[in-house]
Formats: structure tokens, sequence, C-alpha cells
């Protein structure tokens, strides 16, 4: 049957939107559903701070009348500004088996971000780093992180043939947790905190972190600010992000790092939920959450979600200090191991860590570009 590519105009088109992965990944063992009320809010105008500095949108396939594919369009105005880029974004792309899907939908965002001006199309990157983005390339086997893409193979030779090209590699490292601290990260640890380099903040309640959440943001938008993709965050993304995260946040795997009053680092790390949001089935109520907690609290996976190190604190042994404290906990806690999230193919001083610590790759993402 032919295709039929529409545009997403109504609230029923939306919900098929938003309903359509977990049709297509229904017989795919390691994909994870969303939570459905987060979604609704993530594409409602009204809700999401980013819909007010980006152009958008939203596209939906069908054939014989049956909803087989999705992508969503995206130019964060934004952030083209600030970097003086004229990219545009496609995310959210869903077409199972369907090459011909995938194809009409990236050409129906190509077609619309040249009529925008732009000069290409990069993705998956959604509006910004704290959504999913990248392809998985490699690594289909374990379970995924919260806040990644598990995807099919088959979608990077989509990609391929359509005419896009790497962009972009993030790795992710397994760093197993059984062998203990390496000594040489605690004789850099105990040199540090003689030396009084910072004073270490562990956490034992999830309301005592409330007050730091803001001060960690501001700071990671220091950090990263000039990193591929990162888009910085305003004081309206800051608290929605707050609000998004605190309640499935594990405050034994917080380490904030201070010096006086201020934050001069942080490590934020929480048990793969995965198995947990899969029994969910996207809902949170009535048992939604406690299939996630019970998930935290069975799994040997600790998932590393993002660390930061203010400029002038860097190469002190701050690192190490954050680093042992999280591997202690995670230790004392009965974990196994621990995914290290995305990491910039070329960021080597953070991968160079990885390493020492014993971690080594198991997964690999790509961003994918294609000059219009």
């Amino acid at each position: 049957m032919p295709l039929d590519i529409r545009d997403v105009q109504t609230r029923k088109d939306l919900g098929a939107f938003i309903r359509l992965p977990a049709k297509i990944h229904r017989h795919h063992p390691r994909w994870v559903p969303p939570v459905y009320a987060e979604e609704w809010k993530y594409f409602n105008p009204g809700k999401n701070r980013a819909f007010a500095f980006s152009d958008t949108v939203l596209v939906l396939a069908f054939r014989d009348g049956r909803a087989v594919g999705r992508i969503m369009g995206i130019i964060n105005r934004r952030y083209n500004e600030a970097r003086g880029e004229t990219n545009a974004r496609f995310a959210f792309l869903e077409c199972g088996d369907d090459e011909e899907a995938a194809r009409l939908l990236l050409d129906r965002v190509e077609r619309w971000a040249k009529g925008k001006g732009m000069s290409k199309v990069i993705g998956p990157m959604g509006f910004s780093d704290q959504d999913p983005q990248g392809f998985l390339t490699e690594g289909f086997d374990p379970e995924p992180t919260i806040g990644t893409t598990y995807n099919f193979e088959n979608i990077n030779g989509f990609l391929e043939r359509a005419g896009y090209g790497k962009d972009m590699d993030y790795v992710v490292y397994r760093v197993d947790l059984t062998h203990g601290v390496p000594e040489f990260y605690r004789k850099i640890t105990e040199r540090a905190m003689r030396r009084n380099v910072c004073r270490l903040l562990t956490f034992g309640r999830r309301s005592e972190l409330k007050r730091y959440i803001r001060p960690v943001l501001e700071l990671m938008n220091e950090c990263f600010r000039e990193l591929y993709g990162y888009h910085v965050l305003d004081d309206k993304e800051m608290a929605d992000l707050a609000k998004r995260f605190l309640p499935v946040l594990d405050p034994r795997f917080i380490k904030i790092a201070v010096s006086g009053d201020e934050i001069v680092g942080f490590n934020i790390a929480m048990p793969n939920l995965a198995e947990g949001f899969r029994k969910a089935k996207g809902k949170l109520l009535p048992f939604g959450i406690f299939w996630i907690m019970r998930a935290g609290r069975r799994t040997r996976q600790l998932d590393s979600l993002v660390g930061g190190i203010r400029k002038d604190f860097r190469g002190r042994g701050v690192d190490a200090i954050l680093g042992c404290a999280t591997m202690e906990s995670a230790a004392a806690a009965g974990f196994r191991f621990a995914d290290t999230h995305h990491e910039l193919e070329y960021n080597f001083k953070v991968r160079g860590e990885m390493e020492k610590l014993g971690g080594t790759i198991y997964k690999r993402f790509r961003i994918y570009r294609k000059d219009l």
C-alpha cells in the first residue's frame, strides 16, 4: 500500500505519534517505554519551554490508514544563534522495518528545514542534550540507560542509504565495581583531602538534595557550554529538569564537592530502572511507581548520568574524590558494574579516566548529518 505522509495537526494525531513506538517495539525485549504523562507534557508547547525558541514539525507516516512511522523536525534557534550555525535536527524517528517510511519522513523534515533556510540536518537529537540523542550502533544486548535511545539495528542502514553520514559518535564504558576502588585512585583522593582541596557532601534523603539542584545545574551550564550539542539551560528549563528527575534520584549516589560555600564538582548516578519502566508500561499509577522503585532495589547496574568539575578545580583530585565516593557507595549497595553514559568520542581526558578505572567500551551511539 502507498504511504501517506501527514503533519500532526490534532490531539488525535499527537496521541498516535506518542503511542506509535510501543506498537513498533512491542516484541523488542530491551526497549523501554516512556512515562506517557511526561510525553504529553513534552510535546505540548504550553508546557515545554523549548518550543518558545524552536521551530518544529511533527510528522506521521500512514499505510492503509495505520500509523507506521513518525519523526520530529526541530530548529533550535537559540542554539544556532549561540554557535553561529544553521542546523535543523530530526528526532524521535520510528519506522520499524519500513525503510520507505524512514526515507519519506526524513525527506519531509529535509524539505521543511531547507524552506527555513537551514544548511544541514543532524540527528537524532531533540531540543537539547537532555533529550535522547544518537542511535545505538553497538551494544544492543545490555540494558539501556535512562534517557537514551534504544533502536533496532536496521535504522542505521536506513539513514546511510538516505544520504546521512557520521556527525559525532558517543562511547559508553562499563566499569567493573567488584574489584573495589583502584589503589592509585585512593592515593589521589587521600592526597587531595589532606590538602583540603574540597569538602565532600553526601546525602541520605531526597529532601536534602533540593537546595543543591539549582547550583548543580548552573555549574553544569558552566562546564558544558562549549561541548558538542550542549544546550545552555535557562531558569525555567532548570526548574523543569529538577522536577522531572528529582523523584527518581537515589541520594546515595549523588556526590557534591564544595569549597567554602560554592559547589566545585558533582557526580550524579542512579540505579538502572529499565525493567521497572517496562513493567510500568508507561504509567506511574496505580502500580507503575512501585515497579520502578522495585527495579532500583533489584538491579546490579549503576548508571552514571552526569558529572562536572569547575574549570579552576580540575586536575586537583576532585574527580578522584567524587569517583571514589560513588564507587564505594555502589559497592556497599551491591552493584556489580557501572554504565558511564554518553562520552564524546573526542573527550579523551574523560575517556582516559574511564580506562584507568578498568572500563571497557560496550556501547556506541551515532549522531548523523546530511548537508542540504
